[in-house]
């Protein structure tokens, strides 16, 4: 038995692939070197276990039979090593994050780099969606942690804010001045491009909520899926971008955009970390709540 084990493998693999060369090709030897271990298998037991062709091989009733019991316990030896890497992969800690992509990129991970500095050997995994995905995927537990902006309700989480943010307006002072030109006794909220998130976002709904309120009617709205795609639109002139003052401050300071003043300001809202309620004390979570 023990003398046949590397020739069962020889054998196994040229039944599964129906042909000497491609097997030949998987295990990395010459074609010779696979005829003469399948004759020394057939030797060892007696008997023929392929017909030979120009198109291949095929097996006869006696391989047929053999290669059901060898792939049973090729598969056995597969599950074997499965269940032993999954025990290993089980014994790594985790933490399953989820955010935006504008919060990953603007707030995440200027936390996760002292948070991996602490805890090397957490495995993390980061999926991006809204911040009411987001919540969902807490409640189904497919996520650990939530950086979110915070929503009007919010029960049965820990929220632990971190941030607090404003929305605005902004352009480039070339596109102001060309709809200035372009349309002098009209008002800009009529007449420009006024470049904003999907409805779904959070920060859409919040601003959305705030023109409704000072009955204000955009005209000409363009929807773009990305903070940074806002950004770059507006510093090219394409419009009028509502983005998150914090994260074009630079911007703002260099004088690349400008502020558009729409008669009132947006209130502030918060950022922060949320998980399921009484686990914030867990111990990954716990390291990243103390970070923040």
């Amino acid at each position: 038995m023990q003398e046949n084990l590397s020739l069962y493998h020889v054998f196994y693999t040229v039944g599964r692939t129906g042909n000497i060369s491609l097997a030949a090709k998987e295990l990395y030897i010459s074609q010779p070197a696979i005829s003469r271990a399948i004759r020394k298998l057939e030797d060892n037991l007696g008997t023929v276990l392929f017909k030979r062709s120009s198109r291949g091989v095929t097996f006869t009733p006696e391989g047929t039979a053999l290669f059901q019991r060898v792939r049973d316990a090729f598969a056995l030896i597969s599950e074997g090593e499965e269940n032993i890497r999954s025990s290993r992969s089980r014994e790594i800690p985790r933490l399953r994050l989820g955010a935006s992509s504008t919060l990953s990129k603007y707030v995440l991970l200027s936390h996760l780099k002292p948070y991996i500095a602490r805890n090397p050997k957490v495995r993390i995994t980061i999926s991006c969606q809204s911040t009411y995905q987001t919540l969902a995927l807490l409640d189904e537990k497919k996520i650990d942690l939530g950086l979110i902006g915070k929503p009007k309700k919010l029960q049965g989480y820990y929220f632990k804010p971190i941030l607090r943010i404003s929305d605005t307006f902004a352009a480039t002072r070339q596109y102001l001045k060309t709809q200035q030109e372009l349309f002098p006794d009209e008002p800009l909220f009529q007449t420009g491009t006024f470049m904003m998130l999907d409805e779904e976002n959070i920060t859409r709904q919040s601003v959305n909520t705030q023109l409704k309120e000072h009955r204000l009617e955009l005209s000409h709205i363009l929807e773009v899926t990305s903070m940074d795609l806002l950004i770059d639109f507006a510093k090219i002139g394409l419009g009028i971008a509502c983005v998150i003052r914090e994260f074009v401050q630079k911007e703002l300071d260099e004088g690349s955009l400008i502020e558009v003043p729409m008669g009132f300001d947006f209130p502030s809202r918060e950022i922060g970390f949320v998980c399921r309620k009484k686990e914030e004390e867990f111990p990954l979570l716990g390291d990243f709540f103390d970070i923040a």
